[in-house]
């Protein structure tokens, strides 16, 4: 079992494979995203969570995901080209994973698994779905998609003071 997420390799939007230890010492922010979904206007709040602390070891990893509502059935470059047009993102998107389910990417596997949802669910229910790790590379909290990443900063300023 995973201590923590360090322990994982993932694929960014071009197939390069990512090992997340790179992101060491690095407080960040792990969501699954849509291009077409009601919350999908919150890239604008994750855009302006990474400019406001890119100099403080922070960042957002957006993992784009197209099990809820078939709402994200673009390429990975669509994806990376829809998100770079509309909310000028600059944080990095990996390529599309499934996050529930016999074919959950592991990540989220371990992350369902370390942070539980209402009523002490593991499945994630819809996009947006937003995981907070620490500087170890801990899950610390998880939060609903219609919490806004406005409403997260000051978990953030916590973890990065601390």
């Amino acid at each position: 079992m995973a201590k923590n997420i360090y322990e994982f390799t993932c694929e960014d939007s071009s197939g390069q494979k990512i090992e997340l230890s790179s992101y060491q010492g690095k407080v960040l922010l792990i969501v699954n995203t849509a291009s077409q979904c009601g919350f999908t206007p919150q890239y604008e709040g994750l855009e302006k969570l990474q400019q406001t602390f890119a100099d403080e070891n922070f960042s957002v990893l957006a993992f784009p995901c197209n099990q809820f509502g078939g709402q994200e059935p673009g390429t990975n470059e669509e994806i990376t080209e829809f998100c770079k047009l509309n909310y000028n993102n600059n944080f990095p998107i990996f390529s599309k994973v499934d996050v529930k389910g016999n074919d959950a990417h592991p990540l989220f596997s371990f992350l369902t698994k370390e942070k539980k949802g209402l009523m002490g669910t593991e499945n994630i229910k819809w996009n947006f779905t937003k995981f907070l790790v620490n500087k170890e590379g801990e899950p610390v909290s998880r939060y609903a998609p219609s919490t806004t990443p406005d409403k997260i900063q000051s978990d953030i300023e916590n973890l990065l003071n601390s």
